[in-house]
């Protein structure tokens, strides 16, 4: 009878484990695989001897699980961005993919009602300037990814604004390579702690959404790899992604998914990357991208061939495609699910109950932290509460405030017909169907009116200027938000505020001093009614209780500590070009989008022309005040910097003291070496220590293929943004280099 119910007991596991794809708790004598104690290459190369061609074949593509090209999703699995069945006879788990950076989506509502917590845009989380509170917000939306099913999260979106008017700049986390890097190596880190991968994308360049497919992307390889490559290679170092995503546009003439120099050289040999190489969904063209470094093809029904399937297979066969190429993709997969440790522990078999209330505080604080207070004339902010009358203008400021469009856009849990704003595409395009701007409740009007007091709060949306200025005579104070929507297939083809918001803020301002504007923007935008204005904010896209966060900061329930993580210039004469590639060519014409500007991105390439900007990079008041004293710079053969940051305000508050090199060898130039957020109470000083990397201080030299460090002079410029330079020093550095 015992070994009756044994064999049993065997014949369920072995279903359970058929029916499931995933791999038991034990590891049995047949599974050495499953033994913690070896390392995860160790482990994944035991692993990948087992498995058949076929097998390997299913393992390097899937399909986009949603129901398009007259594809059905086979059942079971749930409809989200992919699907990547595992092998059930080896214990290999399916790969459940989902997007994206600022949590789970549901694309199309495919799911019907299953909303997610949002997380503020990835501007905002930049702007806070805080690594931990980037791997609070990963570990937030990987919780809620693993919680729904799914065990792939395409996150991790790292690439630089090298042009304000990028519909995707939101997604992503500024135009420095520190503080893209560092930040989303945090938040990677935050999502794999629950067990599921994690991405880094999108590799690269990816920097503008015209002709995105088409775009050649053409930078001088030195100045490559000390800006956008160096930003992946810090979020790749620091976060340990399972899998790097590959993205739309060509680079130096190649595509970006089947670029040797990218994939191969630069990722896996210089870099020595063990995960995989997924592609971005319709970013595969040919069998031969597997050996220009591809592993993966995703969301196979929207190329033109499942390219890494029946054809992969002939070429294996034929001897075109390496056997080895073939087993060293699938190696990389098994590696990542060992090493994340997506395989030692599967999906619950069940989902699980999400704690939507608490992981909106999570979203809550980015915003909080995220938000940066531009101007504050006379004091105007917090709000004094002598005010007996606000007066709320905007048109969505009732409804929610705004998130950014495209495969990015999360629906909240409880989302209302009157938060969801479909909008027209003025004809057919690539990303019609994602044509929605999503509000995320609660709107910044009713968290207004909860934190008023007495006062009395009305609300215009702004429609008519002549009937808003009429209500803003007799208010005491005029709260305008004004909001630019930004999304994924479409750039901005200026940096203004669109519908006539710029003439609605100046028409009210000139009526009522007091005027209060909060933009909910995805990037920079220009000002002309600025010096009419008592205050400015800008918010971003505000996430999960965005409104709350907002009102919170307007009132001094909590002092802003947010920094500007771009440049605000103040007009495009500012910019390396006047107009984006492309943003006036054919559909599917070919252009070259030649980056002059090389490493000098953003707030450097504001340094080598000397432009004064709106506001500058690092940028960001308070309602305290902090000073910079002491600073001690330790030169040789690495370079620390040290200074003692002081409240001298009479409020608590989080300060951001920035370290950039001004000075290399004899040559000016702007670079930031180091940041730190920092909490101080009224009166209290700290000493802060950072040290400098050493690629920071620099040069890529491309004929001797490494990092050159040159001997000399170097000057350190300490201060409250890349404008300021309230603390300057210098040290001498040793000759160093450093390999790729």
């Amino acid at each position: 009878m015992m070994a009756k119910t044994a064999r049993v007991r065997a014949t369920i596991m072995l279903a359970m484990t058929a029916l499931t794809g995933v791999a038991t708790a034990a590891a049995p004598p047949a599974r050495p695989w499953m033994n913690k104690s070896l390392s995860s290459k160790q482990r994944a190369d035991l692993l990948n001897a087992r498995l058949t061609l076929d097998e390997r074949i299913s393992l390097v593509h899937g399909i986009a699980a949603v129901p398009i090209k007259g594809r059905t999703v086979p059942p079971g699995i749930p409809l989200a961005a992919g699907f990547v069945p595992g092998v059930a006879r080896l214990g290999i788990p399916a790969l459940y993919e989902t997007d994206a950076s600022l949590g789970v989506t549901n694309p199309m509502r495919f799911r019907g009602a299953d909303g997610a917590t949002a997380l503020p845009s990835g501007l905002a989380l930049a702007a806070t300037f805080n690594p931990d509170l980037a791997y609070a917000g990963g570990k937030m939306i990987g919780a809620e990814a693993r919680a729904k099913g799914f065990n792939v999260l395409l996150a991790g979106g790292v690439n630089l604004t090298r042009d304000p008017r990028s519909g995707r700049n939101f997604e992503y986390l500024g135009e420095d390579p520190l503080l893209a890097g560092t930040l989303a190596g945090a938040s990677i880190r935050g999502v794999q702690s629950n067990h599921i991968i994690s991405t880094i994308k999108h590799f690269a360049l990816n920097d503008q959404e015209t002709l995105r497919h088409v775009v050649n992307e053409r930078i001088e390889e030195g100045a490559f790899r000390e800006s956008d490559l160096l930003a992946f290679e810090i979020g790749i170092e620091r976060g340990q992604p399972g899998s790097v995503m590959c993205a739309y546009n060509l680079v130096g003439g190649a595509q970006a998914c089947g670029n040797d120099f990218l994939l191969n050289r630069v990722l896996k040999e210089d870099w020595s990357y063990p995960g995989w190489v997924m592609s971005d969904w319709g970013a595969v063209y040919a069998t031969d991208f597997a050996i220009k470094g591809l592993d993966q093809q995703s969301g196979e029904q929207i190329d033109k061939q499942v390219w890494f399937g029946a054809p992969l297979k002939a070429a294996v066969q034929a001897g075109t495609v390496p056997a080895a190429r073939l087993r060293d993709m699938t190696g990389r997969i098994l590696h990542s699910m060992i090493a994340t440790g997506l395989m030692d522990d599967p999906l619950p078999a069940q989902r699980r109950p999400i704690d939507y209330a608490g992981n909106r505080k999570v979203a809550e604080e980015v915003e909080r932290q995220g938000i940066v207070l531009l101007r504050n004339r006379e004091g105007a902010l917090p709000l004094a509460a002598s005010a007996k009358t606000i007066l709320v203008i905007g048109q969505y400021a009732d409804r929610g405030m705004m998130s950014g469009g495209g495969s990015s856009q999360v629906f909240p849990p409880d989302v209302t017909a009157k938060q969801i704003i479909e909008l027209g595409t003025g004809g057919v395009t690539e990303m019609a169907a994602w044509r929605r701007m999503v509000l995320q409740g609660p709107s910044p009007y009713d968290s207004i009116r909860a934190r008023a007091g007495g006062a009395t709060v009305s609300f215009d949306d702004g429609q008519y200027i002549g009937a808003a200025t009429a209500r803003a005579k007799k208010a005491d104070i005029v709260i305008v938000f004004a909001s630019k929507w930004m999304a994924e297939g479409a750039d901005a083809p200026d940096l203004t505020l669109p519908n006539g918001q710029d003439a609605l803020i100046s028409a009210v301002a000139a009526v009522n001093p007091k005027t209060i504007v909060v933009l909910e923007t995805g990037g920079p935008v220009v000002m002309p009614w600025l010096n009419q204005t008592a205050g400015v904010l800008e918010a971003w896209y505000g996430g999960a209780g965005g409104g709350d966060a907002v009102a919170d900061v307007l009132f001094g329930r909590v002092v802003p500590s947010g920094r500007l993580p771009m440049t605000f210039p103040r007009s495009a004469q500012q910019l390396p070009r006047m107009d984006i590639a492309g943003m006036s060519a054919a559909p599917g014409a070919h252009v070259d989008a030649d980056h002059d500007e090389g490493a000098d991105v953003g707030y450097r390439y504001i340094a080598k022309t000397g432009h004064d900007p709106l506001f500058p990079f690092g940028f960001g008041l308070s309602y305290t005040q902090f000073t910079y004293s002491s600073l001690s710079i330790q030169g040789g053969r690495t370079m620390s910097v040290s200074f003692d940051v002081a409240n001298v305000g009479d409020r608590a508050g989080m300060d951001v003291p920035q370290a950039y090199l001004t000075q290399a060898g004899g040559r000016k130039l702007k670079r930031l070496i180091g940041f730190q957020k920092v909490s101080l109470a009224p009166g209290e000083k700290k000493r802060v220590t950072m040290t400098v990397d050493n690629r920071l201080l620099a040069n890529f030299d491309t004929a001797a293929h490494r990092w050159s460090v040159p001997a000399g002079d170097y000057r350190v410029a300490v201060g409250a943004s890349s404008g300021d330079a309230t603390l300057e020093e210098r040290t001498t550095m040793e000759a160093a280099s450093i390999q790729p």
